[in-house]
């Protein structure tokens, strides 16, 4: 059997992110772990109304942001999976691990 990781990171700076998510897969890869990706979604766009009182009413611009989804996935190598799940990332990212077991292709 082998384990999957899945990390998912999530951000408003397409540019950190970019970068946070390139400079974790160089690391795993230098490590000897394989690595795919970085995987990419479409962006989310989402608009939250704004009002000018702490009242429904008088409604002004709405605060508009778009969050930007990149993913790894790490085969094997679960102890560097957790090396990279425990580095410090910047506050603007958000990271969600996926841990899936798959029976080795190998013996099929």
């Amino acid at each position: 059997m082998t384990f999957v990781t899945t990390l998912t990171f999530r951000s408003g700076d397409r540019d950190v992110l970019d970068d946070t998510v390139d400079g974790l897969k160089q690391r795993v890869e230098r490590k000897g772990a394989e690595c795919k990706g970085p995987h990419q979604e479409q962006p989310e766009h989402h608009s939250v109304p704004m009002y000018s009182r702490c009242q429904p009413g008088e409604q002004i611009d709405p605060w508009n942001y778009t969050v930007y989804t990149r993913w790894l996935e790490i085969h094997g190598s679960d102890h560097i999976a957790r090396e990279v799940v425990a580095t410090d990332l910047p506050d603007s990212i958000r990271v969600e691990v996926d841990v899936e077991r798959r029976a080795s292709q190998a013996y099929r």
